[in-house]
């Protein structure tokens, strides 16, 4: 029954149980969105790993197109006749074409072959560590029947496709730029706030790789690399066999800018 009057009266919350309870729904609510970024970055990792950019549209004329299963995988080449070859994968926001001058110079006794990552330049498909390795041994045993000789070279995210080629055939000699022992530590340097390493499905991990390798490697380490840790180029370094591996820091250069200091050209053309 009502008070008299007709008057319903409520009992108000103490002030520190009103605090108690905003603080709550508060917590409740950041809670609810950091799982939701979690799951955003779980579902669209891939679309933060892999960046293709615009080819030149004389080198996709020119590409080598190589089979794959499932789709067709585009190679810029430069002609060379010999046995020796040299087999490039580039970074995740690289545009191979635009390394063929480079490349050449510092290479100019092999044949050249720059891969075209799933999605990227003419390629079919959609990128992923499954399929990017798949396909690096699929072109190396294209290329194998005209070269004996094959050298592999990697950049960034390319290095790890190299290091697994290399510990998966034979090869006369790895190059390794800018290179990491796994992409978990890079990506947990970029995203400290979150369980990357729980959450990363392409995991490109160098370090278990460099073991299996027997060819002569480089790696070329940036000074002021603000990508990579100079720590997970030293934990890959210390990963290869003893002695098989040369670790040189060219220092002021960066991440993206390395391949801009003359002493990396210097350090390629030494190569064999």
């Amino acid at each position: 029954m009502p008070p008299p009057g007709g008057i319903v009266r409520f009992r108000t919350l103490p002030r520190r149980e009103r605090m108690f309870r905003s603080m709550i729904t508060a917590a409740a609510l950041a809670a609810l969105i950091y799982a939701a970024v979690c799951a955003a970055l779980f579902v669209f990792q891939r679309s933060l790993i892999y960046l293709p950019q615009p080819f030149p549209a004389e080198a996709l004329s020119r590409a080598l197109r190589l089979p794959v299963d499932g789709g067709e995988v585009l190679v810029t080449v430069r002609p060379h006749a010999g046995s020796k070859a040299l087999i490039y994968f580039g970074g995740n926001a690289e545009a191979v074409p635009y390394s063929l001058p480079e490349l050449a110079e510092a290479f100019p006794d092999r044949a050249l072959y720059l891969a075209h990552y799933r999605g990227y330049g003419g390629s079919s498909g959609s990128p992923s560590e499954a399929a990017l390795f798949a396909d690096a041994l699929a072109l190396y045993d294209t290329v194998r029947r005209t070269h004996q000789d094959i050298a592999v070279m990697g950049r960034s995210l390319g290095s790890a496709v190299a290091t697994y080629l290399a510990g998966s055939r034979a090869v006369s000699r790895l190059v390794l730029v800018t290179p990491f022992a796994g992409m978990a530590e890079v990506a947990a340097r970029h995203y400290p706030f979150f369980p990357v390493r729980l959450l990363l499905r392409d995991r490109f991990d160098s370090a278990s790789y460099a073991p299996r390798v027997d060819a002569p490697t480089l790696l070329l380490v940036a000074g002021d690399d603000e990508v990579v840790p100079r720590e997970s180029a030293l934990r890959l370094h210390a990963a290869f066999r003893p002695g098989l591996a040369d670790l040189r820091v060219i220092a002021g250069a960066g991440h993206n800018t390395i391949s801009l200091n003359p002493e990396y050209a210097e350090a390629l053309r030494a190569q064999p």
